[in-house]
């Protein structure tokens, strides 16, 4: 992570622009992390069967705090309680929006939890929002939720809560971790925040372990989505936010249901009916439409500087606010 800011201060000192190859350079990487993100939840739905949602999350919790943890070297000791408290509520909420969103995906699918689960930071996107645009970017993502919860043989209502609650914990991530990002420099707050979460799964983890032990094959699958869908989203979004305008990656931010549900038609066999398709379209489109309109009104013409602040990715990059999905 040294590196990476060490680059970017040469950058600036120097007054070079990315430039084309750059902004190619952070789309592929953005891309990749999203594949990535996406391809980490498949797998972590692999080990459902053998260890849970639970202890899927645990494991991935564990080495997501781990790799962060070692990366960030957040010097425990030095911070105060005006630090301590947004990081030690980020690590609860994240915990818990990845717990809801796990079981949420176990019960119905990953592509419709995370779609529901994208509700959050469109939600903090929209709320200090005054604009007609928002309004309607507001409106057609509700009437894509009520087609997704619509009444159905196979509806689970549970299930979709549970992926409404991992969007609330998501929006209440965004928000503490712009306070963190605030009062803890660099990236100590996120590794913070990732150690504490990591630490907050050991009692539930080591429960479900030792009454469902697991096989090498669902250990490696929970594994895989630590850093899958923590460690590799993270990095790479703190490489492409340098080099890509802020509008252009809140628009690709967008894209991360649709990914979600390739990922688990490919890899999982989820199908979706085409009303669904049709709802996760409109979810896309509502997110890219906020996300174009607020980047008009900014600062669209060139990269970012992230403040970066979160286990799943940057914690305050305009216009969208927030993290990838927690898959």
């Amino acid at each position: 992570m040294e590196t990476s800011t060490g680059t970017a201060r040469e950058t600036a000192a120097s007054g070079a622009d990315p430039g084309a190859r750059g902004r190619l350079a952070g789309t592929l990487v953005m891309l990749c992390g999203g594949m990535s993100n996406q391809l980490g939840a498949s797998a972590a739905a692999l080990a459902f069967p053998v260890i849970g949602p639970a202890g899927v999350v645990a494991v991935r919790q564990w080495v997501a705090g781990v790799v962060l943890v070692s990366l960030g070297r957040p010097r425990w000791r030095s911070f105060t309680w005006s630090q301590w408290w947004p990081v030690l509520s980020m690590a609860v909420v994240f915990a818990t929006m990845n717990l809801t969103l796990y079981f949420a995906v176990d019960r119905i699918g990953l592509g419709l939890a995370v779609t529901l689960e994208f509700l959050g930071p469109l939600a903090v996107a929209l709320a200090a929002s005054r604009r007609w645009v928002d309004l309607g970017c507001a409106l057609t993502a509700g009437a894509a939720v009520a087609v997704l919860m619509r009444p159905q043989p196979s509806s689970d209502h549970l299930g979709m809560a549970l992926a409404l609650l991992a969007a609330a914990c998501w929006a209440g991530y965004i928000l503490l971790n712009r306070t963190v990002g605030r009062r803890v420099a660099g990236i100590e707050g996120s590794a913070a925040a990732a150690g504490a979460s990591a630490l907050l799964f050991v009692p539930v983890g080591t429960w479900v372990l030792v009454h469902h032990p697991p096989t090498p094959a669902a250990l490696a699958c929970a594994a895989a989505a630590g850093v899958l869908s923590s460690t590799v989203p993270f990095l790479g979004d703190l490489f492409a936010l340098r080099r890509v305008p802020a509008r252009f990656f809140g628009l690709f931010m967008s894209v991360h249901p649709v990914m979600a549900a390739l990922a688990g038609l490919v890899v999982l066999g989820q199908e979706l009916a085409s009303a669904d398709w049709a709802a996760i379209g409109a979810v896309v489109a509502a997110n890219a439409a906020s996300a174009l309109s607020a980047g008009r009104g900014g600062r669209t013409g060139r990269a970012v500087r992230p403040r970066p602040s979160g286990p799943d990715g940057p914690g305050d990059h305009p216009p969208r606010g927030g993290p990838p999905p927690g898959t």
